[in-house]
């Protein structure tokens, strides 16, 4: 039997922190093996885990601030509403997708290496996803661009930026 959810409900049951991209987030996986600095590309400065994987949840009015990482990522749908992807590929290319169960979105979406991305929720709750990252995310891969940096980079899409900064 399915039983209905509140954000508040899976924050405290999910045991959920404050994430400096914005949302909520926990660890839940990371590899004990590791991948040796050599086996990597050049963009990475150090071993790391086969793969990661975090709970993830954002309320309406939240946002996933646009960011960056080293490795792919994948996202995938658990519950509440869906939430509006976006991605900004190296060569500008803006790409949205939903991610959710509805007709008009998709449960699982994947970010390349190297994409800004960001989103929020498309309705008046919030969505619960998870977040696997291979090869296994760390912090030291992790950017979080200035609003002006990006405006620079990306001036023809200021109104994203600004919503998503």
């Amino acid at each position: 039997m399915a039983v209905d959810m509140t954000a508040n409900a899976w924050i405290e049951r999910l045991r959920l922190q404050p994430h400096p991209e914005g949302g909520w987030f926990r660890e839940v996986y990371r590899s004990h093996e590791h991948i040796a600095l050599d086996a990597l590309p050049e963009r990475f400065d150090g071993s790391r885990a086969f793969s990661t994987a975090i709970y993830f949840l954002l309320n309406t009015g939240e946002i996933s601030r646009l960011h960056r990482i080293q490795q792919d990522e994948v996202w995938h749908f658990y519950d509440g509403d869906p939430l509006e992807l976006h991605r900004i590929r190296p060569d500008g290319e803006h790409i949205t997708t939903s991610v959710g169960i509805t007709n008009d979105a998709q449960p699982l979406a994947v970010v390349p290496a190297g994409d800004f991305f960001g989103a929020r929720v498309i309705g008046e709750g919030f969505s619960l996803i998870g977040c696997t990252v291979a090869p296994g995310f760390d912090f030291a891969d992790f950017e979080i661009p200035s609003r002006d940096e990006l405006y620079q980079r990306f001036p023809q899409y200021g109104e994203l930026i600004q919503s998503l900064t």
